[in-house]
């Protein structure tokens, strides 16, 4: 009787990709500290949290151009105003191809990483997957991967 050997598969997470720590600010910090944070730690957008620290919403760069074009920037406006609320999320633990998929269906370059509580462990952007991307490139087409 032959012996079945099983292939298990292990595949990539978000975890395994996603940029940690995440960069938050609070519901109530005006959204001219936002843009600073995101330029400090260029970044194209930032976490949200409430009090507790869970998720709350997503500010992008996307946002801060709207509140420029629409005449909000430079009155301390408080960032939830213009951040998108409950937003596209993933799990840790999630497979790396389900979480892509889900930003392409949403549309979206910035997918945040929670935990079981809803506070926010890491990032997974666009930059991230195609890092990744590059490396396999790399692998398939040359013979030796860059030092």
């Amino acid at each position: 009787m032959p012996l079945l050997r099983r292939r298990r598969r292990i595949g990539l997470r978000a975890a395994d990709l996603m940029t940690t720590p995440p960069v938050t600010i609070g519901l109530n910090e005006p959204i001219e500290e936002a843009a600073k944070k995101m330029y400090e730690n260029r970044i194209g957008s930032l976490l949200v949290v409430d009090e507790h620290g869970k998720l709350a919403g997503i500010v992008t760069e996307r946002d801060i151009i709207y509140a420029v074009a629409r005449n909000k920037v430079g009155k301390k406006l408080p960032v939830w105003e213009i951040m998108t609320e409950n937003p596209v999320t993933v799990n840790p633990d999630t497979p790396l191809i389900e979480a892509v998929e889900k930003m392409r269906e949403a549309n979206i370059r910035h997918l945040p990483v929670v935990d079981e509580e809803g506070k926010p462990v890491g990032m997974l952007s666009l930059r991230d997957i195609l890092d990744y991307l590059m490396t396999i490139l790399h692998l398939f087409l040359h013979e030796k991967p860059p030092v």
